[in-house]
């Protein structure tokens, strides 16, 4: 057997999840290959992430990031600069705060870790990291 990789990814979300989504993974230049009301696919060319509006029959459960399940998503960007731009050009005008007084450098991750983590509105965490050498 070959080596295996990560192709896609689903996300259930609500209705204001959808549209978090919709502009972070334009922020991050992610490619929208299909989309509705109810859902979209994005790529960044190696993996896909369908997020899709949760079924109102799921809806009520509520997700928490400590429990069985993702903790977070990581998204790597090529420069200290580009995390920095990200939070002065999404986060912000959208009155994110970000997580853990962040950014900033995660030694114990890495002498050169550089991130911001941050919920989206259903509080699944998300990072957008650099290594900056």
């Amino acid at each position: 057997m070959g080596n295996a990789s990560l192709y896609h990814l689903q996300l259930n979300v609500s209705p204001a999840g959808l549209l978090f989504y919709r502009a972070f993974f334009a922020e991050l230049g992610y490619r929208i290959s299909e989309e509705s009301d109810q859902h979209l696919a994005a790529s960044d060319g190696q993996v896909d992430f369908w997020v899709i509006e949760t079924d109102p029959a799921h809806a009520h459960r509520p997700y928490h990031r400590k429990g069985t399940g993702i903790n977070h998503l990581s998204f790597r960007l090529s420069s200290r600069a580009e995390v920095d731009d990200f939070v002065r050009n999404f986060l912000t005008p959208r009155g994110i705060t970000p997580l853990y007084d962040s950014p900033k450098v995660y030694p114990e991750y890495a002498a050169d870790y550089y991130a911001v983590y941050f919920e989206d509105p259903d509080r699944i965490k998300l990072e957008v990291m650099a290594l900056v050498r």
